[in-house]
């Protein structure tokens, strides 16, 4: 199962932590593609948020877990998190045994 938290400053969301693989087994197509998918946003919002809007982000990044904090997100930044959050909620509705999601504040 993919553990998805978000982290919040007070009101403002302004990172993630992704941990785990959302295959049950090595024949496991569904939890590969779910994998995929998440992986592929994560880094798309990683180098997003550095590369493409310049904010300093702390990223973390290892076997089956990325961590991603910005200390002062711009309002671009703000929104492709949000946009973040939304698609990895809606992908734990469809796959629901295979991601869960929850909040740190």
């Amino acid at each position: 199962m993919t553990l998805v938290k978000f982290f919040y400053d007070g009101n403002i969301l302004n990172g993630f932590s992704v941990k785990g693989h959302s295959t049950e087994n090595c024949d496991d197509e569904n939890g590969k593609l779910v994998c995929s998918a998440i992986s592929s946003a994560v880094y798309l919002v990683a180098n997003t948020v550095t590369e493409i809007i310049g904010d300093t982000a702390d990223i973390k990044v290892e076997d089956a877990l990325m961590v991603l904090r910005v200390d002062k997100p711009s309002d671009k930044t703000k929104a492709l998190l949000k946009g973040f959050k939304l698609h990895i909620e809606e992908l734990s509705v469809q796959y629901s045994n295979l991601i869960k999601v929850y909040s740190e504040v």
